[in-house]
C-alpha cells in the first residue's frame, strides 16, 4: 500500500510549506490527483488519519480534484479520453499515444494559519 508513503509525502509538503510561511497549521489542502496516477482513493482516504495525526493537517480540510486521463494518439493526432494505459485510440485503433492529463499529482493549494 504505498497510498500510506504518499500521504506520507503530502504532510512533508504541507510542514515544509507551513514552516516557510510562519505558521502553526493548515487550515485546507487542494490536491490534484490524476485516475493513471497509480492512486486508489480508497486506500488514501483510509491511511489519511494516520498519516495526519499530530502534524500541521491533522485538523485541516482536505479536497481532492480527480484528473481524467486524456491522451493524443500517436498515429491520427486524435486526443480521447483513457481510463487505463492500455487503452486504444477510439478513431484509429493505435496503441501508440502520449498521456497528456491523468497522471498528475501535486498539491495545488494551501491556506495556512
Amino acid at each position: 500500500m504505498h497510498e500510506l508513503s504518499i500521504a506520507l509525502g503530502i504532510v512533508d509538503i504541507a510542514e515544509k510549506e507551513t514552516k516557510k510561511a510562519n505558521k502553526n497549521k493548515v487550515e485546507f489542502i487542494e490536491l490534484e490527483i490524476g485516475t493513471l496516477a497509480g492512486i486508489e482513493f480508497d486506500s488514501l482516504d483510509f491511511v489519511w488519519p494516520s498519516a495526519v495525526k499530530d502534524t500541521v493537517l491533522e485538523h485541516a480540510e482536505k479536497r481532492i480534484n480527480i484528473i481524467e486521463g486524456e491522451a493524443k494518439c500517436g498515429d491520427c493526432h486524435h486526443i480521447f479520453k483513457v481510463k487505463y494505459f492500455y487503452d486504444s485510440c477510439p478513431k484509429c485503433n493505435s496503441f501508440l499515444k502520449s498521456i497528456i492529463k491523468g497522471k498528475e499529482l501535486r498539491v495545488k493549494y494551501l491556506e495556512v494559519s
